[in-house]
């Protein structure tokens, strides 16, 4: 019987009567194996041929074994392994096989489809070529080329891919699948796209039935208001809720964050960093850096801990602001209120905030709580809590506070700072003024001092100019000659007084309005100490330098403000012609 005759016959044949035949003419060719080895055959799992009406079987031998050709409607099954295609050629004694045209492998929840198909069936390993399409019923990966492993259910491409879950879609050039516990890994020019996000990376894992994302290289996440870059961490994508335990940062339209550790919730708005935080408030131009903080992407409220210190620019000149905590949000514009918002609940006391106001309002403030410390290259303060206000321009330094200006020390129970956008412009204490300033050398002990109800100052070039005490002023003044020798001590009661100052000393006070006088000549003054009634000289607690600033509380606690007096380094005994106006300066 010729080749032509042969493949004629097996055609005509039944499906049951060809399958017989088949096994005893393989059998008389001696392909199978012997009776005793047909348990080790069993064990590999031979691929076998479905009985099909329409297929035509060819028997081939060839050098390198006996091969069985099949065309039109090709049927195998290996196991739970089902695959179709319209053309096959099965090499009988490797358990391989190659299939073209329409190609399918079916397992039990899981299909793969392509146009050409090489398969190990000792290993159950699959090569697949054209148009490969992996799918579990919802997710779908698509490739060129897709090495999959029927015992596993695992998809591997290496040349370009694309996984599509629901609205999803991520493509890579290399990557897995596996469709029994739905993980994926892709690799190299990774991109997801989604409705709510989109995704690039050069290493990604990824849970088809959890939804939740591992970067596991430099990664970028985008959506319609924010933009978060990290090294590694998760993101689900189902709860939105991003955790990133590498250096990590998150950018929305008025604040930037960077930090060790960041944690985002996409539907609350809620973040929180840990280690090494910056923190960049693009309204206030202002940068803020920390151990810890929480940012509401809603509110727009920012609550920093762990030695925070704000670099703040006015100008050229940067003003540097370190405090226990500091908090920052948008002005809140009273006639926009509609409805408050419970935010939070401690014990019996409910906190709340007006989330209708304030993400409308474009301008902010800032609040600095404890142990503030105020550093520039022209000023310097300290006090207890400090705030800021774009809605006026305004810095409020509150509870125990001190400004140092030049050789000028002011003090009150608050102060105010006015600043634009270059330099501070004004100060202003509204009760209980005090201006000092070191006259001579340090060890001289001579103080200009002045001290009224206000005093209102101005600047220039972040530099205080002049002064105006009103009412109620006084001066205590060591006035000087045109050479800078010293003539006596100035003491002066008026309503009000302007005070001048050249370079960093001061050079003229003015009085105006019910003015008392009294002039004491040097060689009397020296023999005693003149101080007014308000009195502190807290040069100690002035910041020496930005390093100062910056190392403050980390090494050691500062201890705050005594606001007692820091008594003369070398006290003189008053002469007793100078005991009675001793005794009134000094009260």
């Amino acid at each position: 019987m010729n080749g032509a005759s042969q493949g004629c016959f097996f055609k005509a044949l039944s499906s049951a009567t060809l399958k017989i035949v088949l096994l005893s003419f393989l059998a008389f060719q001696g392909i199978l194996p012997a009776a005793h080895a047909q348990h080790d055959t069993a064990k590999k799992m031979m691929i076998e041929i479905l009985p099909s009406s329409g297929t035509q079987l060819q028997y081939l031998q060839t050098d390198s074994g006996a091969i069985n050709k099949l065309i039109h409607d090709v049927q195998l099954r290996q196991g739970d392994a089902y695959m179709y295609c319209d053309s096959a050629y099965i090499h009988l004694a490797k358990n391989n096989l190659q299939a073209f045209g329409n190609v399918r492998i079916i397992q039990t929840g899981t299909q793969v489809i392509s146009d050409y198909l090489r398969y190990t069936g000792n290993t159950k390993k699959a090569f697949l070529q054209g148009n490969v399409n992996l799918t579990d019923g919802t997710k779908n990966l698509w490739s060129e080329e897709l090495y999959y492993d029927v015992a596993t259910k695992v998809g591997t491409y290496q040349n370009g891919g694309t996984l599509q879950n629901d609205a999803t879609t991520l493509s890579s050039n290399g990557g897995y699948y596996n469709s029994r516990t739905k993980d994926a890994r892709f690799t190299g020019d990774v991109f997801v796209t989604d409705p709510k996000y989109q995704v690039t990376s050069n290493d990604i894992a990824y849970n088809t039935q959890t939804e939740i994302v591992q970067f596991l290289a430099p990664s970028v996440v985008t959506n319609d208001s924010a933009v978060l870059h990290t090294l590694s961490g998760t993101w689900d994508s189902k709860k939105q809720i991003a955790q990133f335990n590498n250096r990590s940062s998150l950018q929305d339209r008025a604040q930037y964050i960077e930090a060790d550790q960041l944690n985002y919730n996409r539907i609350t708005g809620f973040g929180t960093a840990k280690g090494k935080v910056k923190s960049i408030d693009t309204a206030m131009k202002a940068t803020l850096y920390c151990e810890a903080a929480q940012y509401s992407e809603l509110t727009k409220q920012l609550y920093a801990t762990g030695f925070p210190v704000m670099k703040k620019m006015n100008g050229v000149d940067s003003i540097f602001i370190r405090a226990d905590t500091f908090f920052a949000a948008p002005v809140v514009v009273k006639d926009t209120l509609k409805k408050d918002t419970i935010i939070a609940k401690k014990g019996k006391k409910t906190v709340v905030a007006d989330t209708a106001a304030s993400p409308s309002s474009s301008k902010r403030y800032f609040i600095g709580y404890h142990k503030v410390m105020v550093y520039s290259d022209s000023l310097q303060a300290v006090c207890d809590s400090i705030s800021y206000s774009q809605q006026d321009s305004t810095m409020r330094l509150m509870y125990q506070p001190i400004v140092w200006s030049r050789q000028a020390q002011i003090s009150g129970d608050t102060i105010l700072l006015y600043t634009d956008s270059q330099a501070i412009k004004k100060i202003f204490v509204p009760s209980n003024a005090l201006l000092i300033s070191q006259s001579g050398p340090e060890a001289a002990q001579l103080f200009d001092q002045v001290q009224g109800n206000t005093m209102t100052g101005h600047f220039e070039k972040n530099q205080i100019k002049e002064l105006v005490v009103f009412p109620n002023a006084e001066a205590i003044y060591y006035s000087k000659d045109e050479k800078g020798a010293y003539l006596g001590v100035d003491e002066t009661q008026c309503e009000r007084m302007k005070v001048y100052f050249d370079e960093k000393e001061i050079s003229t006070i003015k009085q105006y309005q019910d003015i008392k006088h009294k002039m004491t000549p040097m060689q009397q003054a020296l023999q005693s100490s003149y101080r007014l009634s308000r009195f502190k000289w807290l040069i100690e607690q002035r910041p020496k330098s930005l390093q100062e600033l910056l190392d403050f509380g980390k090494a050691k606690e500062v201890a705050p403000p005594t606001n007692k007096p820091t008594p003369p380094a070398t006290p003189i005994k008053p002469s007793p012609k100078n005991k009675k106006a001793n005794s009134r300066n000094s009260r």
